[in-house]
């Protein structure tokens, strides 16, 4: 499709199943400040319920921003997403990477490709003596356990030998060892726009908790990326070899100090906007250059 010069560019944003718990947070506070750059640069903007979204073809870009919820969807996100792809929707980031970056065990994909990834083991099912096997493998005596599919810290606990597995994951899940610097340096997210860096943050837990995100009441501070931070992400970028309008790459420091990749997120990242006084301008920028 393309646009008339006299036309202003229209661009859509997902927001949450109406029926799911990500409708039930605080996206909407989100949304504004996505949409305010991108209606202050000239573009039109409209939100639109991703498991509802018809027409979609008919927008210049459709960005997957505010999906908050799809973990507890995943067939019927990957049904959309193929949807979209035939009906020539033009999604940023592409419909390839809203497929590989829903299942967590891309994180074997990333390490494999020389990216600096938390050791991760991936399990079908949970019990007690393969989280045992796992504590001796990374030579720790505490894990996370977390299912490969979730968000928002979904189904994610602290284990260690002799503790129940209550609350954990259901099905498919991934462990990590727990690392004690997430509770005092919490845990720092990397924005990029284009592949370019644009901002970050630094997220720490409450007292006693290991859960850095806002519905845990994270602590959230503007932060400034020290070399070895940028270098872990020029690493990660290079190993995901896709063309990303918007990455969050989320690092924390590993049992050898080493910043290393816990999450890259490229679906639905809440990009931290407020954070950085040019952060808006960068991200619509990019956006602009993609209509």
């Amino acid at each position: 499709m393309t646009r008339p010069p006299d036309r202003p560019g229209r661009v859509c944003i997902l927001t949450p199943d109406k029926t799911s718990e990500g409708y039930r947070t605080r996206w909407p506070d989100v949304l504004e400040r996505n949409s305010a750059p991108l209606r202050d640069s000239g573009l039109e903007v409209e939100a639109r319920d991703w498991a509802d979204a018809t027409d979609l073809a008919g927008f210049d870009l459709v960005l997957p921003l505010l999906v908050w919820g799809y973990p507890f969807a995943p067939l019927q996100w990957a049904e959309a997403v193929d949807r979209w792809e035939g009906e020539g929707v033009r999604l940023r980031n592409p419909a390839s990477v809203l497929r590989w970056n829903a299942d967590k065990i891309y994180l074997e994909r990333l390490a494999e490709r020389g990216a600096p990834v938390v050791p991760t083991r991936h399990y079908a099912q949970l019990n007690e003596g393969l989280l045992e096997e796992a504590a001796r493998a990374f030579g720790t005596g505490r894990l996370v356990a977390k299912p490969r599919i979730s968000s928002s810290a979904w189904q994610t606990i602290r284990w260690s030998p002799g503790a129940p597995l209550d609350g954990g994951p259901e099905g498919a899940a991934m462990v990590q060892p727990y690392l004690p610097e997430i509770e005092r340096s919490g845990e720092v997210s990397m924005i990029f726009f284009g592949g370019v860096f644009s901002h970050a943050i630094s997220k720490r837990p409450q007292p006693g908790d290991f859960r850095v995100q806002p519905e845990f009441d994270g602590i959230i501070t503007a932060h400034r990326p020290d070399p070895a931070e940028h270098e872990a992400a020029a690493r990660i970028l290079a190993a995901a070899e896709e063309p990303l309008l918007y990455a969050r790459i989320d690092l924390v420091r590993g049992l050898d100090g080493a910043p290393q990749l816990i999450e890259l997120e490229l679906i639905e990242p809440d990009l931290y906007l407020g954070y950085d006084e040019g952060a808006g301008g960068r991200f619509a920028k990019a956006v602009a250059e993609r209509l």
